[in-house]
């Protein structure tokens, strides 16, 4: 079914949009949720409380990517998930993910008092447009989707150490470009 179908199933509080979003895109959102917090019981978790969210917030939300609105809340939901078992010491998945980004993003007060969250979102795409896609795709499966460098490395017939060594001239360039805007890292 079509996602524009969907959205109308969700607009009209018909419940079916449920199972049709499920159908579409479950394997996908499982996929997302279980990268962050490693365990397959907490993904289906959090992919179901994904459904519920959806549902509560369309309307008045139309989404125009129906894709990126249900991962964008899997992704909060699981992040959420993973900060409250992480306070209970139950994960470490995503503390690899986290530590190789904060040297060179900045901390969530600084983006606060420094610069509005879109002008920081606008500099990282304009990075981002800077790539080649291949490398433009290797930052994203990494540090979006929650890819392993080792699957990474695999992928691209490297070995581990030569794709984290990638990764982190990826962090570097984009440290480099944030102060050269201006955002304190």
């Amino acid at each position: 079914m079509e996602d524009t179908k969907i959205i109308e199933l969700y607009v009209n509080r018909d419940e079916k949009a449920i199972t049709e979003s499920q159908n579409k895109y479950g394997r996908f959102l499982t996929f997302l949720s279980k990268n962050i917090l490693t365990a397959k019981e907490d993904a289906e978790e959090c992919v179901n409380d994904t459904y519920l969210t959806a549902w509560n917030r369309i309307p008045p939300v139309i989404p125009e990517s129906l894709k990126a609105f249900l991962g964008r809340l899997v992704r909060d939901i699981s992040i959420s998930k993973y900060r409250a078992n992480h306070a209970a010491k139950r994960y470490s998945g995503m503390d690899v993910l986290l530590s190789e980004l904060e040297d060179c993003l900045p901390s969530g007060d600084t983006v606060e008092e420094g610069i509005e969250r879109t002008e920081l979102t606008q500099i990282i795409n304009g990075w981002l447009l800077t790539l080649p896609s291949e490398t433009r795709t290797l930052f994203v499966r990494r540090y979006w989707y929650g890819d392993s460098v080792k699957t990474l490395a695999f992928e691209n017939g490297c070995s581990q150490n030569t794709m984290a060594q990638r990764m982190f001239n990826l962090r570097k360039s984009l440290k480099e470009t944030l102060e050269k805007e201006g955002v304190p890292v």
